[in-house]
């Protein structure tokens, strides 16, 4: 096998242990001791230990994680692709093992006066782990599966089936803890899923402008040899008209958006303009695209 090849697997595997190492700190010190249970597999186990705990015996979360997370991967094998299956295996067990490792001698930030505060960070610290073992491609497993197999089922938007699926968790966390608790559970999810966007996809610094002119050669122009950023055009038809009416798109920084409108303002004050943010940029004048090995 070429060297690259194993510089991905050490370069991903160094990622889901620290995104792990990082997920792990975030459960054990903010959502764990504070009844938390921000759904998923680990929000689950959260409530099981603590329904443990009550009865008087020891149920380690990482280790509840585990063993579901076992049975909901042999829906993952299914699908045939051994790197992603060893990475979700790998991220399983990873988060699993540092959580019941962690947990004795990590410091406890105690939400009795302050829970908002444990689940904003609980939130966040666990977002940034989880999503940079999802940047490997990867993932820990958990309801995001079940997820999938109810928006299957019952013909739903992937996302919604996630927040069913973790509501449900979510409002049975409130039987063994308190409807306060399992609020902030919420909250802590939401801003879990935030973070792990942010991570995964990176900040939101590009633009991309789509412009309908008739001055589309003196826009194209401007864009070309001002602003020195790439410009195409793209053949449309106005389907009242059936004119064929040009449409430039070009993609820019965040600062430069700002001097593209002033652009066209100048060559066309009543041409149509829409501006959205995309995630991620690659070519030239951006970042070169990295293959998966």
């Amino acid at each position: 096998m070429s060297g690259s090849f194993w510089r991905t697997v050490v370069h991903d595997a160094a990622l889901i242990v620290v995104g792990s190492l990082i997920f792990a700190v975030g459960v054990d010190t903010f959502e764990i001791p504070n009844g938390l249970a921000a759904g998923g597999v680990t929000g689950l186990a959260t409530v099981f230990y603590a329904m443990a705990d009550a009865a008087g015996f020891y149920l380690p979360v990482g280790l509840q994680t585990i063993v579901m997370n076992v049975a909901l991967l042999a829906l993952v094998i299914r699908s045939g692709d051994r790197r992603y299956i060893a990475r979700t295996a790998g991220g399983i067990v990873a988060c699993g093992l540092l959580t019941d490792l962690l947990a004795p001698v990590l410091p406890v930030l105690s939400g009795e006066k302050d829970l908002l505060l444990c689940a904003l960070w609980g939130g966040v610290v666990t977002g940034i782990g989880l999503g940079l073992v999802f940047r490997t491609g990867g993932n820990t497993g958990g309801t995001d599966i079940v997820s999938q197999l109810v928006a299957r089922k019952f013909a739903l938007p992937v996302g919604t089936a996630v927040i069913i699926v973790d509501g449900v968790i979510i409002a049975f966390s409130a039987t063994v803890f308190t409807v306060e608790q399992a609020l902030y559970a919420a909250v802590a999810m939401f801003i879990c899923g935030k973070v792990i966007d942010a991570v995964v996809d990176g900040p939101r610094s590009a633009r991309a402008a789509y412009i309908i002119s008739a001055e589309h050669e003196r826009i194209a122009n401007e864009i070309l040899y001002t602003l020195n950023r790439g410009c195409t055009e793209l053949q449309a038809r106005g389907v009242w008209s059936g004119a064929a009416r040009p449409v430039l798109m070009c993609v820019l920084s965040r600062a430069e958006s700002m001097r593209l409108k002033q652009i066209v303002a100048d060559a066309d004050p009543d041409a149509i303009v829409i501006i959205s943010e995309v995630h991620e940029v690659f070519g030239e004048g951006f970042r070169q695209i990295e293959g998966d090995a």
